[in-house]
């Protein structure tokens, strides 16, 4: 199976797993690279939603598993790895996908918010990249792409501790990149406003009336997902260290 080839015929099957892949940028990433012939492992908490995805992906005729995943639980986090190793006998890619986005101002002092945020958003990636880089070291070779946000870029108000965890991701994609050239590919991927559901976590009202403006123009999860899909169909010489995904037309007020 690791030796088959995408529905093209020219780019070889690979085996990929995609953390927050219940829904928005994570869900359409599965999809689109089920699509191109990849075995897709989907992770998420929400399992009845995993089971949908994954069946209307089969029965597509793609190829998909899932098995829920806590990012914040190293342990969780190795045995989602762990499924995909035993399925197919390595992993070629990670997507850590899985993010929160519960804005307000710092004076809120909602510093529950924070630690899920700084739990998610920073702690989930590095138990990705613990749990995946032995592996790939192991076989020689690997890809991990991380997303960010163009939060990763610059800090508005509300957003302070989002944009460091975006922050945070970057510096740790690009000393990852720095200590893997030649073995693990390293992409960080920044999708600017995207439909998705991460405005369902503000709870701050101040917050939450400034994305009604901000996310009036947004991009199709699909347009992140044909980025990461981008990625990871280089061949093994290419390494995209950095895309950048914003929608062409300015926000607007609703």
């Amino acid at each position: 199976m690791t030796g088959s080839t995408t529905n093209g015929g020219s780019t070889p099957a690979k085996t990929v797993a995609v953390t927050g892949a219940s829904s928005g940028i994570g869900e359409a990433t599965a999809r689109r690279l089920a699509a191109d012939g990849h075995r897709v492992l989907l992770g998420a908490r929400r399992t009845d939603r995993l089971e949908r995805i994954t069946a209307e992906i089969n029965e597509s005729g793609g190829r998909a598993a899932y098995r829920r995943l806590d990012v914040t639980d190293a342990a969780d986090t190795r045995a989602f790895v762990d499924a995909a190793l035993g399925a197919h006998g390595r992993l070629d890619a990670l997507v850590n996908n899985a993010g929160l986005m519960p804005l307000s101002p710092l004076a809120a002092l909602r510093t529950d918010d924070w630690d899920r945020m700084l739990d998610v958003n920073v702690r989930g990636v590095l138990h990705g990249i613990a749990a995946a880089l032995p592996a790939m070291r192991a076989q020689g070779s690997g890809h991990i792409v991380n997303i960010a946000s163009v939060g990763a870029y610059e800090v508005s108000p509300t957003a302070a501790v989002y944009c460091a965890t975006k922050f945070a991701v970057r510096a740790i994609s690009e000393g990852l990149r720095q200590e893997s050239a030649g073995t693990v590919r390293v992409t960080l991927v920044s999708p600017g406003v995207t439909e998705s559901e991460l405005a369902d976590t503000i709870a701050d009202p101040v917050a939450r009336e400034a994305m009604k403006t901000y996310r009036a123009v947004a991009l199709p999860a699909s347009a992140i997902a044909d980025a990461i899909a981008f990625a990871i169909a280089q061949p093994p010489e290419v390494d995209v260290n950095e895309i950048v995904v914003r929608p062409a037309a300015p926000a607007r007020a609703e």
